[in-house]
């Protein structure tokens, strides 16, 4: 489910799981263990990329759709313990936004440290509302402190999707690069910022990056429960399953 390609000190992490890179048990569990790989190997960087025109299409929901509440509280763990070791990595992480990469998608990115995005007709953003999700404290932090106060709220609480050119207005993205041009900045950024003194680069990274771990205390046991009562109230099962039936006919 995930390519391994070096591009000198930078791992290139390819997201395989077609047709959309939706983020499941097993996908989640394999990007922890790639990440962890990745620094045991001693890797300067990671690029975390996708498929041409899809990076990810979030949290697999006609697979989880199918489970029950210990099942789904195991698994909405595992995506918070998958975003906090992006946050508090060690190296470096950029997000080659290859594609569409709505909810879960941008929520990979925004944890990153810089996110490239392919120019098109691709989306990207936190929808959780409008499929029916309160965004959670911890995402909505990450979101504040990558797009600001103001625009954190007019893009969490509509649940907006937004295209290329205005997620880079917004500061959701840093750069927009053309689709076979994403993986190769997001190694060129990565590349650059490890050319740095290393002892400063990394210790002003840590310093900058901790509100965004700090942002995972809000991830506590009464949390869980609440995002699993969510997920089975009847407004947020009727609307994901009007959308698993839509991505059945689309496949």
């Amino acid at each position: 489910m995930i390519t391994t390609i070096d591009h000198g000190r930078v791992r290139e992490l390819r997201l395989a799981r077609p047709p959309v890179n939706a983020l499941n048990p097993a996908l989640m569990t394999a990007l922890r263990e790639a990440f962890s790989r990745a620094s045991r190997e001693e890797a300067g960087g990671i690029v975390l990329s996708g498929a041409p025109g899809r990076f990810s299409g979030g949290l697999d929901v006609p697979e989880l759709l199918r489970i029950g509440r210990a099942e789904m509280r195991d698994t909405w763990e595992l995506f918070f313990a998958l975003m906090k070791d992006i946050a508090a990595s060690d190296i470096p992480i950029a997000a080659a936004m290859t594609g569409h990469s709505p909810a879960g998608g941008t929520v990979l990115a925004i944890f990153a440290d810089y996110r490239v995005l392919a120019d098109g007709p691709f989306l990207v953003g936190l929808n959780e509302v409008q499929v029916g999700l309160p965004v959670p404290e911890v995402l909505y932090r990450a979101l504040v402190r990558v797009v600001g106060a103001r625009q954190a709220e007019r893009l969490a609480v509509a649940g907006l999707l937004l295209g290329p050119a205005e997620a880079l207005h917004v500061g959701l993205v840093d750069e927009v690069a053309p689709p076979d041009d994403v993986i190769p900045r997001a190694v060129a950024w990565t590349t650059a910022l490890l050319a740095r003194p290393a002892i400063a680069m990394a210790a002003t990274r840590r310093l900058a990056r901790r509100p965004l771990q700090d942002a995972f205390d809000t991830v506590t046991p009464a949390l869980l429960d609440s995002i699993v009562d969510s997920w089975f109230g009847t407004e947020t099962q009727a609307v994901m399953q009007a959308l698993a039936s839509k991505l059945g006919k689309r496949a």
